[in-house]
Protein backbone atom coordinates (compact mmCIF):
# COMPACT_ATOMS: atom_id res chain seq x y z
CA UNK A 1 0.00 0.00 0.00
CA UNK A 2 1.52 3.35 -1.15
CA UNK A 3 2.17 6.02 1.64
CA UNK A 4 -0.46 8.16 -0.03
CA UNK A 5 -3.49 5.21 0.36
CA UNK A 6 -1.64 4.61 4.32
CA UNK A 7 -2.46 8.18 4.82
CA UNK A 8 -5.76 8.30 3.15
CA UNK A 9 -6.82 5.37 5.01
CA UNK A 10 -5.79 6.72 8.40
CA UNK A 11 -7.22 9.97 8.46
CA UNK A 12 -10.48 7.90 7.15
CA UNK A 13 -10.32 6.24 10.53
CA UNK A 14 -9.57 9.21 12.24
CA UNK A 15 -12.64 11.12 10.86
CA UNK A 16 -14.81 7.85 11.88
CA UNK A 17 -13.45 8.32 15.24
CA UNK A 18 -14.49 12.14 15.24
CA UNK A 19 -17.54 11.53 14.27
CA UNK A 20 -18.49 9.01 16.84
CA UNK A 21 -17.01 11.65 19.36
CA UNK A 22 -18.70 14.21 18.40
CA UNK A 23 -22.21 12.73 18.69
CA UNK A 24 -21.73 11.86 22.08
CA UNK A 25 -23.80 14.47 24.68
CA UNK A 26 -25.57 14.05 27.95
CA UNK A 27 -28.46 12.81 26.31
CA UNK A 28 -26.62 10.38 23.71
CA UNK A 29 -24.63 7.64 24.43
CA UNK A 30 -22.00 5.24 22.66
CA UNK A 31 -24.51 2.81 22.92
CA UNK A 32 -27.28 5.00 21.26
CA UNK A 33 -25.08 6.31 18.12
CA UNK A 34 -25.81 4.55 14.85
CA UNK A 35 -23.47 3.54 12.39
CA UNK A 36 -25.28 5.10 9.97
CA UNK A 37 -25.31 8.55 10.78
CA UNK A 38 -21.62 8.05 12.27
CA UNK A 39 -20.05 7.69 8.41
CA UNK A 40 -22.66 9.90 6.98
CA UNK A 41 -21.14 12.53 9.43
CA UNK A 42 -17.43 11.54 8.50
CA UNK A 43 -18.60 11.84 5.27
CA UNK A 44 -18.09 8.01 3.72
CA UNK A 45 -20.39 5.21 2.74
CA UNK A 46 -21.53 2.58 5.99
CA UNK A 47 -20.08 -0.16 3.80
CA UNK A 48 -16.47 1.56 3.51
CA UNK A 49 -16.78 1.45 7.76
CA UNK A 50 -16.27 -2.32 7.56
CA UNK A 51 -12.75 -1.20 6.08
CA UNK A 52 -11.78 0.20 9.61
CA UNK A 53 -13.65 -1.35 12.02
CA UNK A 54 -15.11 -4.45 12.53
CA UNK A 55 -18.36 -3.35 13.86
CA UNK A 56 -19.46 -0.26 16.18
CA UNK A 57 -18.25 -1.96 19.30
CA UNK A 58 -14.67 -2.21 18.05
CA UNK A 59 -15.19 1.72 17.38
CA UNK A 60 -16.38 2.05 21.24
CA UNK A 61 -13.29 0.29 22.26
CA UNK A 62 -11.04 2.41 20.07
CA UNK A 63 -12.69 5.82 21.57
CA UNK A 64 -11.73 4.19 25.28
CA UNK A 65 -8.17 4.24 24.36
CA UNK A 66 -8.43 7.83 23.39
CA UNK A 67 -10.17 8.02 27.17
CA UNK A 68 -6.72 6.63 28.23
CA UNK A 69 -4.87 8.51 26.49
CA UNK A 70 -6.64 11.63 27.85
CA UNK A 71 -6.01 10.05 31.62
CA UNK A 72 -1.87 9.91 30.64
CA UNK A 73 -2.02 13.34 29.40
CA UNK A 74 -3.14 14.03 33.00
CA UNK A 75 -0.36 12.29 34.97
CA UNK A 76 1.99 13.52 33.18
CA UNK A 77 1.05 16.99 33.09
CA UNK A 78 0.33 16.85 37.22
CA UNK A 79 3.46 15.11 37.30
CA UNK A 80 5.81 17.48 35.65
CA UNK A 81 3.82 20.16 38.07
CA UNK A 82 4.30 18.29 41.32
CA UNK A 83 8.25 17.90 40.80
CA UNK A 84 7.89 21.72 40.23
CA UNK A 85 7.01 22.50 43.52
CA UNK A 86 2.85 23.10 42.88
CA UNK A 87 0.18 21.88 45.24
CA UNK A 88 -0.18 17.80 44.21
CA UNK A 89 -3.97 18.33 45.13
CA UNK A 90 -5.02 21.97 43.47
CA UNK A 91 -2.63 20.96 40.59
CA UNK A 92 -4.62 17.36 40.18
CA UNK A 93 -8.26 18.60 40.58
CA UNK A 94 -6.77 21.94 37.66
CA UNK A 95 -5.84 19.69 35.30
CA UNK A 96 -8.58 16.87 35.60
CA UNK A 97 -11.31 19.40 35.05
CA UNK A 98 -9.81 21.49 32.67
CA UNK A 99 -8.91 18.28 30.61
CA UNK A 100 -12.81 17.53 30.89
CA UNK A 101 -13.63 21.11 29.92
CA UNK A 102 -11.58 20.83 26.60
CA UNK A 103 -12.61 17.17 25.31
CA UNK A 104 -15.70 17.01 27.14
CA UNK A 105 -16.77 14.10 25.03
CA UNK A 106 -14.16 12.09 26.19
CA UNK A 107 -14.95 11.92 28.84
CA UNK A 108 -18.94 11.37 28.76
CA UNK A 109 -17.89 8.05 27.19
CA UNK A 110 -16.17 7.38 30.19
CA UNK A 111 -18.89 8.00 32.45
CA UNK A 112 -21.85 6.81 30.54
CA UNK A 113 -20.16 3.86 29.89
CA UNK A 114 -18.59 2.63 32.99
CA UNK A 115 -22.33 1.44 33.84
CA UNK A 116 -23.61 0.92 30.19
CA UNK A 117 -24.87 -1.55 28.10
CA UNK A 118 -22.18 -2.79 26.58
CA UNK A 119 -20.19 -5.38 28.33
CA UNK A 120 -17.02 -5.21 26.31
CA UNK A 121 -16.50 -1.17 27.34
CA UNK A 122 -17.26 -1.57 31.03
CA UNK A 123 -14.67 -3.66 31.34
CA UNK A 124 -11.93 -1.61 29.19
CA UNK A 125 -13.78 1.76 31.07
CA UNK A 126 -12.51 -0.02 34.20
CA UNK A 127 -9.04 -1.17 32.89
CA UNK A 128 -8.28 2.78 32.02
CA UNK A 129 -9.14 3.60 35.37
CA UNK A 130 -7.81 1.14 37.29
CA UNK A 131 -4.57 2.18 35.56
CA UNK A 132 -5.43 5.63 36.78
CA UNK A 133 -5.80 4.81 40.32
CA UNK A 134 -2.24 2.46 39.99
CA UNK A 135 -0.63 5.59 39.01
CA UNK A 136 -1.60 7.26 41.69
CA UNK A 137 -0.50 4.27 43.86
CA UNK A 138 2.67 4.88 42.71
CA UNK A 139 3.18 8.31 43.49
CA UNK A 140 1.43 8.54 46.87
CA UNK A 141 3.68 5.44 47.53
CA UNK A 142 6.55 7.81 46.47
CA UNK A 143 5.81 9.97 48.80
CA UNK A 144 5.92 7.58 51.87
CA UNK A 145 2.78 5.61 52.57
CA UNK A 146 2.99 1.53 51.95
CA UNK A 147 1.40 0.16 49.23
CA UNK A 148 -2.04 -1.01 51.25
CA UNK A 149 -2.57 2.58 52.72
CA UNK A 150 -1.45 4.26 49.20
CA UNK A 151 -4.00 2.28 46.76
CA UNK A 152 -6.83 3.39 49.11
CA UNK A 153 -5.78 7.08 48.81
CA UNK A 154 -5.54 7.04 44.92
CA UNK A 155 -9.11 4.91 44.93
CA UNK A 156 -10.81 7.41 47.01
CA UNK A 157 -9.53 10.33 44.89
CA UNK A 158 -10.06 9.27 41.93
CA UNK A 159 -13.85 8.27 42.73
CA UNK A 160 -14.03 12.23 43.85
CA UNK A 161 -11.84 13.63 40.83
CA UNK A 162 -14.28 11.58 38.63
CA UNK A 163 -17.49 12.50 39.96
CA UNK A 164 -16.69 15.92 40.35
CA UNK A 165 -15.94 15.82 36.25
CA UNK A 166 -19.31 14.17 35.37
CA UNK A 167 -20.84 17.19 37.88
CA UNK A 168 -18.95 19.41 35.76
CA UNK A 169 -20.04 18.17 32.16
CA UNK A 170 -23.80 18.73 33.37
CA UNK A 171 -22.98 21.92 35.47
CA UNK A 172 -23.43 26.11 33.82
CA UNK A 173 -20.05 28.17 33.98
CA UNK A 174 -21.33 29.44 37.13
CA UNK A 175 -21.01 26.53 39.15
CA UNK A 176 -17.76 25.20 37.66
CA UNK A 177 -15.70 26.94 40.34
CA UNK A 178 -18.05 25.29 43.19
CA UNK A 179 -17.10 22.18 42.11
CA UNK A 180 -13.26 22.62 41.94
CA UNK A 181 -13.15 23.75 44.95
CA UNK A 182 -14.95 21.02 46.91
CA UNK A 183 -13.56 18.39 44.90
CA UNK A 184 -10.42 19.99 46.59
CA UNK A 185 -11.96 20.04 49.74
CA UNK A 186 -12.66 16.27 49.68
CA UNK A 187 -9.36 15.67 48.18
CA UNK A 188 -7.64 17.41 51.57
CA UNK A 189 -10.00 15.64 53.78
CA UNK A 190 -8.79 12.33 52.93
CA UNK A 191 -5.10 13.16 52.64
CA UNK A 192 -5.08 14.53 56.07
CA UNK A 193 -7.18 11.40 57.43
CA UNK A 194 -4.50 9.05 56.11
CA UNK A 195 -1.39 11.21 57.28
CA UNK A 196 -2.99 11.04 60.31
CA UNK A 197 -3.02 7.50 60.46
CA UNK A 198 0.27 7.13 58.95
CA UNK A 199 1.53 8.92 62.19
CA UNK A 200 -0.48 7.10 64.69
CA UNK A 201 0.67 3.53 62.69
CA UNK A 202 4.75 4.85 63.13
CA UNK A 203 4.38 5.00 67.15
CA UNK A 204 2.62 1.93 67.28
Amino acid sequence: MSKSRIEQKEQTRRAIIDAAISQLSAEQSFAGLSLREVTRQAGIAPTSFYRHFKDMEELGLTLVDECGLALRQIMRKARKQFEEGGSVIITSVKIFMEITETSPNIFRLLFHERSGTMRALRTAVDREIQYFIVELTDYVQSIGYDKVSAYAQAEAMVAIVFNAGAELLAAKASQRKEIEKRAIMQLRYIATGAHTLHIAKSKI
